[in-house]
């Protein structure tokens, strides 16, 4: 059996294991199964490493050669549900012509495989990296629970401060952004914050068969068309854009790939056009306003007393909770509405692209995937690496895992596969990781 083979083989085992979290609910005995898979899967890590089952949640603790900083590998366990016809069961682990099938292959099952792998196969072979290596896995990423907020309040308990911290986020993919030919490693730096915010209009109600002006229905809708028309959230090219910009740039042809290479000069030309023509360039300069979810009137002849909005926020560094406000409460005043801030998180200092521990990413991404350029960037969603700030200000996000626009595509949504080639250069890239910290 090849490696590639060997590595698919426990990762369909992972796969056939269903993860799926809920708000509010703990689903321990799913957890438990899972976690049984990885002792079988991984047996000299659970027998040689400190085990702690924080909640669902895992905290796993290698003893390193010497008393630097430690470092920490992590991935989620849980994943998003599966509807829909799938080409194989999503939670079959199927593995054909080279690909294996199922939830939680790319986000991120994937790269939980391959940390676990890696620190088996140190002490398999007696590699002991030089620092104690923490393995952390969340049972609650992906509906923002307690599991990494408490796993964070257990290293604090034991006075931990990570030197490097390596968690999902970015990914290897050609063409990471439209235009751009060639194959990079994506390195999130940069996290933005999170909020939802709850804009809700009220009237008397009354009967639908004689409706007045102005209901709260019309007011929200105002208010919608009113923030998509206008550009009240600004863009702004931060460091950490300018310098995706600089390494994508020469492989970018084009009027696009010239304005990217000479980025810095054009400043104000980016900030206004880029947030016209591209989705997700404009989601790396300036805070995002989507409306998700909205309430009306309980009865189809019923003029609502009161109806809302929920607007998800993900907060740039530049404009945080207070200046969103400063932009909204005007708007609410002038369409008598009112807004409350219902869960918000500011965003986080990046990581600094010039530092030695972003350096060791990069240099270990060169050794391991020989054609990849590195490039860091400012990722637009979040991860549980949110939550370690007060234990690392080197929290970077990237996955050592090669896919395609299909199996991107395929994340959260229908037919979610991976290539069973890329999982040995996964493996090897954190063992090397471990190998060089000190």
């Amino acid at each position: 059996m090849t490696r590639e083979e060997l590595y698919a083989n426990k990762l369909s085992k992972m796969i056939q294991v269903e993860t799926i979290s809920e708000k509010d609910k703990d689903n321990k005995e799913k957890f438990d199964a899972f976690h049984s898979v990885l002792r079988e899967l991984f047996p000299l890590v659970f027998a040689k490493c400190d085990v702690k089952y924080i909640d669902s949640s895992l905290l796993i603790k290698l003893k390193g050669r010497g008393n630097g900083d430690p470092i920490l590998f992590m991935s989620h366990q849980d994943v998003v549900a599966a509807p829909g016809e799938w080409k194989y069961p999503p939670f079959s682990g199927k593995i054909v012509d080279g690909q294996i099938w199922g939830r939680g292959t790319v986000d991120t099952k994937g790269s939980l495989f391959c940390i676990f792998q890696a620190v088996e196969e140190m002490i398999e072979n007696n590699e002991i990296p030089n620092v104690d290596l923490y393995i952390a896995s969340s049972s609650t990423e992906e509906v923002a629970g307690s599991g990494a907020p408490k796993t964070v309040e257990e290293l604090l308990r034991q006075s931990v401060k990570l030197q490097i911290l390596l968690d999902e986020g970015g990914m290897i993919k050609e063409e990471p952004m439209k235009g751009v030919k060639g194959k990079f490693a994506m390195i999130g730096t940069l996290e933005k914050g999170t909020g939802n915010i709850r804009i809700t209009a009220y009237s008397k109600g009354g009967h639908a068969s004689a409706p007045t002006k102005n209901t709260p229905l019309v007011r929200l809708s105002k208010f919608i068309v009113d923030i998509e028309k206008h550009n009240y959230n600004k863009a702004k090219l931060s460091p950490t854009v300018l310098e995706t910009f600089r390494r994508l740039g020469p492989s970018t042809p084009g009027a696009f790939g010239f304005i990217m290479r000479h980025a810095k000069l054009l400043k104000p030309v980016i900030e206004y056009l880029i947030p016209k023509v591209n989705p997700i360039g404009s989601a790396m300069m300036k805070t995002t306003m989507a409306f998700t979810m909205a309430e009306g009137s309980p009865g189809l002849n019923v003029l609502p007393n009161k109806a809302w909005v929920n607007i998800n926020t993900r907060f740039i560094q530049h404009q945080g909770v207070k200046e969103t406000e400063d932009i909204l409460k005007p708007l609410c005043k002038k369409y008598d509405l009112e807004y409350e801030f219902v869960s918000c998180k500011e965003a986080q200092e990046p990581v600094d692209y010039n530092g030695k521990e972003y350096k060791l990413v990069e240099e270990t991404i060169k050794e391991v995937f020989s054609d990849v350029t590195p490039c860091p960037y400012a990722m637009t969603g979040g991860t549980d690496a949110y939550y370690y700030y007060p234990v690392t200000k080197n929290a970077i996000r990237f996955a050592p895992l090669e896919i395609n626009e299909k199996q991107y595509q395929s994340i959260h949504a229908l037919n979610e596969h991976l290539d069973i080639s890329t999982l040995p250069k996964g493996v090897d890239f954190y063992k090397r990781i471990a190998q060089k910290v000190k």
